[in-house]
């Protein structure tokens, strides 16, 4: 029996000649938004289409709430919601594709979604080929909200949004998680999921390369602008910034401090070795 809702054991996938997976190892949790952060091609989505049973592993194993999402059973379907970044609306109004679609969702709240159009300021008699990209995605976040789904994939939510929407995307996804719910959002724009995501899981080259919480985060490192390169401490990570630089440090225990998604990411990924190495040490308490 699966130890994780979501598990991942020496998964393998490839297109074709070309390698993406060879021996990939997750595990996932209900009640958790789990941040993927990755590069462009890094497999950010065909790992979620894995996990949704839109793709099969050609080695390793799969499980999602104890089943193979590759078998597709209707039970399993019915507790999944995935947004991809390209998608097709049909020609119908708001209120005829809730019509639709919501019973496929036996958890479906009508009341939720309703609460959520309003915050998107989208009107149900609206027909869906007829918006914008920004708002037929607002509207597609809102439906697999409102699905009640055990399982939400979001797959770069936040492209086509503009501010004030990705704020309030922010704040309905936010307002959406529960203890028996878990989110597995997809993104390379990672100052859009600033306050959002915890864990935060960044994959690189087809590899999980780093999978940690916020608290073990922020316990474990500073970040911070400077005017100068410090010299009394050993810097992890730095960049250019104007009027000084960015920089990583260990944290010593001696200040407060929050996580600059951005830099973390970057961090990571420009060293995972070390990396690693400063969330293996003993935390400084």
């Amino acid at each position: 029996m699966s130890s994780s809702d979501v598990e991942v054991r020496k998964l393998a996938f490839s297109y074709g000649k070309e390698g993406l997976f060879s021996s990939l190892d997750v595990g996932l949790q209900r009640g958790s938004m789990y941040g993927l952060l990755g590069k462009n091609g890094a497999g950010k989505t065909t790992l979620l289409k894995l996990i949704a049973g839109l793709l099969f592993p050609q080695d390793g194993s799969l499980s999602v709430f104890g089943e193979d999402p590759a078998d597709r059973t209707p039970k399993l379907l019915s507790d999944i919601f995935f947004l991809p970044e390209e998608f097709h609306l049909p020609a119908l109004s708001v209120r005829e594709y809730v019509s639709v679609y919501a019973p496929f969702y036996p958890k479906f709240d009508r009341e939720m979604l309703d609460r959520q159009l309003k915050e998107f300021s989208i009107g149900t008699e609206k027909k869906l080929n007829a918006l914008s990209y920004g708002q037929k995605k607002k509207f597609l976040i809102a439906f697999g909200l409102a699905s009640n789904a055990s399982l939400c994939l979001l797959d770069e939510p936040t492209n086509g949004l503009d501010i004030p929407s990705k704020s309030q995307f922010r704040k309905v996804v936010a307002s959406s998680l529960n203890e028996d719910r878990l989110f597995i959002i997809s993104t390379h724009q990672v100052r859009d999921m600033e306050f959002l995501i915890d864990p935060v899981i960044i994959i690189d080259e087809g590899k999980i390369i780093f999978q940690e919480s916020y608290d073990d985060i922020v316990s474990r490192l500073t970040i911070k602008h400077v005017r100068s390169l410090p010299e009394d401490i050993q810097v992890i990570y730095s960049q250019e910034e104007i009027n000084g630089y960015k920089i990583v440090t260990s944290q010593d225990g001696s200040e407060e401090t929050s996580i600059d998604l951005e830099t973390l990411f970057n961090a990571v990924l420009s060293d995972p070795m070390r990396m690693a190495e400063v969330f293996s040490r003993e935390v400084v308490r």
